[in-house]
């Protein structure tokens, strides 16, 4: 399948000590994506200010936000979202939305992204992201068309403020931890969603970092890259593809990043061939 790329090294939306090396990530994946079929969203320098929002750095991430869905808008078929850090997603999925309101959410994430602005503890835009998708956000990133709970899939988050716990309860979310994450649990739980087409967001965070050590939030226990490009396969092969994101990949180095590139490239190989 012929896919574009559409890179965006947002780092604003992370609150972690590391977020600068979100932009050495984009760049270091960037170097490996065919330049016939990439395209690459200016993110400004500057950290951008919260305002009311509650959201620390909102200007400068609805900027991007707003870049982002201008070069979307002009691409057909695939795009391959590569960030940055998880706020590059608020326009990608929303692409996805367009194309298909009952479009199914894969999110492979070590953490659930679903604080609110009154929730969070940090204020960082990327522990926020699905819940804003979903229509409960700062105003002014709130997407026309929101996703329904129903149709989003939780796998592998393993690292959940009490809010986002009691969300995922009550609004009925389906959420597969590492355990239970095998490619027919998954296959099962987005087919109980209805939908024929998906969207997958992966963080890199999903892996266990002792195998992937280019994370900007690691959390023990992840899944293993062998088993995170058969359920790519596995969800491929049963339901069509629109959308995906590759997100959070935080190199401490230039030989971290080689080391790490090649279980980058297995996944993009997994959503694009």
């Amino acid at each position: 399948m012929t896919a574009t790329f559409v890179v965006v090294p947002q780092w604003q939306g992370s609150g972690s000590s590391r977020a600068m090396r979100l932009m050495d990530g984009a760049a270091a994946i960037r170097g490996d994506l065919p330049s016939a079929r990439t395209v690459v969203v200016d993110v400004p320098l500057e950290a951008g200010e919260a305002q009311d929002s509650r959201v620390s750095r909102f200007t400068s991430i609805q900027l991007v936000r707003d870049r982002q869905a201008q070069a979307l808008a002009s691409i057909e078929g695939l795009v391959v979202t590569v960030g940055g850090d998880c706020g590059v997603e608020l326009a990608a999925v929303s692409r996805a939305t367009d194309v298909d309101e009952n479009v199914a959410v894969v999110w492979l994430d070590a953490h659930p992204d679903l604080n609110t602005p009154q929730s969070s503890p940090s204020a960082a835009f990327t522990g926020m992201v699905l819940r804003t998708l979903l229509g409960e956000g700062a105003s002014g990133l709130v997407p026309a068309r929101p996703l329904k709970p129903g149709n989003v899939v939780l796998v592998g988050a393993r690292e959940f403020d009490e809010p986002e716990d009691s969300y995922v309860r009550d609004a009925g979310i389906r959420s597969l931890d590492v355990g239970d994450a095998t490619s027919e649990t998954v296959v099962d739980a987005v087919a109980a969603t209805g939908a024929t087409r998906i969207y997958i967001h992966i963080d890199v965070d999903v892996l266990d970092p002792a195998d992937f050590a280019g994370q900007d939030s690691p959390v023990p226990f992840g899944l293993q890259a062998g088993a995170l490009v058969e359920l790519i396969r596995a969800l491929r092969a049963k339901f069509d593809l629109i959308g995906a994101g590759l997100t959070e990949f935080a190199p401490a180095s230039a030989e971290q990043a080689a080391d790490d590139l090649p279980t980058i490239l297995r996944i993009i190989a997994a959503l694009t061939n």
